[in-house]
């Protein structure tokens, strides 16, 4: 493996224990080829600018930089000059080989005088928007009704995206560096006076433990401090929606966006958060509430409807009503294998058309989905490899799935399936409770940054078990849920809105 957590008793590494002198981290540098050292167009060409050309705005080298070294070039005596001059605030005078290095790195431009070497200048010239997206609309989280702005690859553009919904000194941003290679930038968002402190602490502690090379994405420093990572259910909710993320900072969780990732984890999470959605509070109470219902009984119905298929057809026939045993009995005359070889067989089906169809560009996709679910499901009916009835519900539990609105979730309930189907096989209906009982006592050993994934449906919390079904009136939830502990409950309060009304009934 190429990255660990870090033990109590951290070793420390030969590449961080190797001190660089200036030149030999310039020595280094020089190597690459995307590494510049330039002369600066001044008198007896006495000033060297050194910068990797990939990282840095060449508008701003050659027009706030060379050109101001070139105009001035007779009254730049030291780098103290040459700071009063450029028009830069990210302008830092240093001595430090560890300092310099990070800054080139960062997109900074070195800068010494050619008989000086006691002193070097960096000087921020970054292109942070260089193979940047202008927006993102959600592809994966797509908005029905609401905002459609998402997140994207640059840090700068995230943090401005929150701070932009929530004009309020209370939210803080904790800056971390992660990766000893990529010197990640990861920042922890959270509302003071709302978020609990000791949340707050657990998720710097975990990023501060980390020992790892190089950070790709954010839903990798997920699994890495993840409470639990045996297993297929995701712990804290990774999304690319900024009002997702609003909405659950000002819940009291915490949020974790890092450089060059367009999702955001937030946390702690608990099960019932993975099916409910922004629209729901942009929709009337009672719509929102049915919709929200229709999930939780997609997800249920996709998970047991073919376990329970295999179940009825092996072991207990008894429990077909009449009328639908003689369909059932013709649609499998001629099928020569026994339900579960047919269920699994079908199930992988879906799933290579899914992975096909996620792989593929987005037309020809939709066009492989609509037309391979078709041909193939007319073909494997017509060949008697399967009965049509398991066609229709396999075609519906795989339709129940995508009512999850988080995809990691939905993976998650694809791969319970399976082993539902197993033990269905082997012992029928008992199988199918033997399974549900291992489920619950797995669910209920998780957590997420040590609060029950469970909560609030055990341990049981009055104020959170009916806001995970329903979505309540706005005048009727004033308080925030108790169960994530937030410092502040007051969510909304309709007091001023009652006055209003009760004035102008006096009226």
């Amino acid at each position: 493996m190429f990255f660990k957590k870090r033990p109590k008793q951290k070793t420390v590494t030969h590449y961080e224990t190797q001190e660089k002198t200036i030149s030999e981290v310039l020595d280094k540098a020089n190597q690459s080829s995307d590494f510049s050292t330039i002369s600066s167009p001044s008198k007896d060409d006495f000033i060297i600018v050194s910068y990797y050309s990939t990282l840095i705005d060449y508008d701003l080298l050659h027009r706030s930089l060379l050109q101001k070294i070139k105009e001035n070039s007779t009254v730049i005596t030291t780098l103290s000059d040459l700071k009063r001059i450029i028009p830069l605030e990210n302008f830092q005078i240093t001595r430090d080989a560890k300092e310099i290095e990070k800054g080139l790195f960062k997109g900074a431009a070195l800068v010494h005088l050619r008989n000086d070497n006691r002193e070097y200048a960096l000087i921020s010239l970054e292109n942070s928007r260089l193979g940047m997206r202008e927006t993102n609309e959600g592809e994966n989280e797509f908005s029905v009704i609401g905002p459609k702005v998402g997140f994207i690859e640059d840090l700068t553009t995230n943090l401005h995206l929150l701070r932009s919904h929530l004009v309020t000194s209370d939210l803080i941003f904790e800056e971390f560096e992660v990766g000893t290679r990529s010197k990640t930038k990861v920042i922890v968002a959270h509302l003071a006076g709302v978020t609990n402190p000791q949340y707050v602490q657990t998720v710097k502690q975990r990023i501060q433990d980390l020992d790892i090379e190089v950070i790709y994405d954010n839903t990798q420093l997920e699994q890495l401090i993840s409470d639990h990572s045996s297993t297929i259910f995701p712990l804290y909710l990774t999304t690319e929606r900024v009002d997702r993320t609003v909405s659950t900072l000002i819940s009291g969780s915490i949020a974790i966006l890092s450089d060059k990732s367009c999702y955001a984890i937030t946390g702690p999470t608990t099960l019932m958060n993975f099916f409910a959605t922004p629209e729901d509070y942009y929709l009337p109470w009672v719509v929102a509430t049915f919709f929200r219902l229709i999930r939780i009984i997609g997800i249920l119905f996709s998970i047991f409807v073919t376990p329970f298929y295999v179940a009825i057809l092996t072991f207990h026939f008894e429990v077909v009503p009449k009328d639908l045993l003689g369909p059932i009995i013709f649609s499998r005359a001629n099928v020569p294998f026994p339900p579960v070889v047919e269920v699994l067989f079908l199930e992988i089906v879906i799933e290579l058309l899914r992975e096909a169809g996620a792989r593929l560009p987005t037309k020809i996709g939709q066009t492989l989905g609509i037309v391979g679910g078709i041909v193939i499901g007319q073909a494997t009916v017509e060949a008697a490899l399967t009965s049509n009835i398991l066609l229709i519900l396999v075609a519906l539990a795989a339709l129940s799935s995508f009512t999850t609105p988080i995809y990691k979730m939905s993976n998650a309930v694809r791969l319970l399936r399976y082993p539902f189907i197993l033990l269905a096989a082997i012992w029928g209906g008992l199988g199918i409770y033997v399974g549900i009982v291992f489920l619950i006592g797995h669910l209920l050993r998780l957590k997420s940054f040590g609060v029950p994934y469970m909560l609030p449906l055990f341990p049981y919390r009055k104020g959170g078990f009916f806001t995970s079904f329903t979505r309540l009136n706005f005048i009727r939830q004033k308080k925030l849920s108790p169960y994530l502990r937030p410092l502040s409950r007051t969510s909304f309060n309709p007091k001023d809105n009652q006055d209003s009304e009760d004035g102008l009934n006096s009226e």
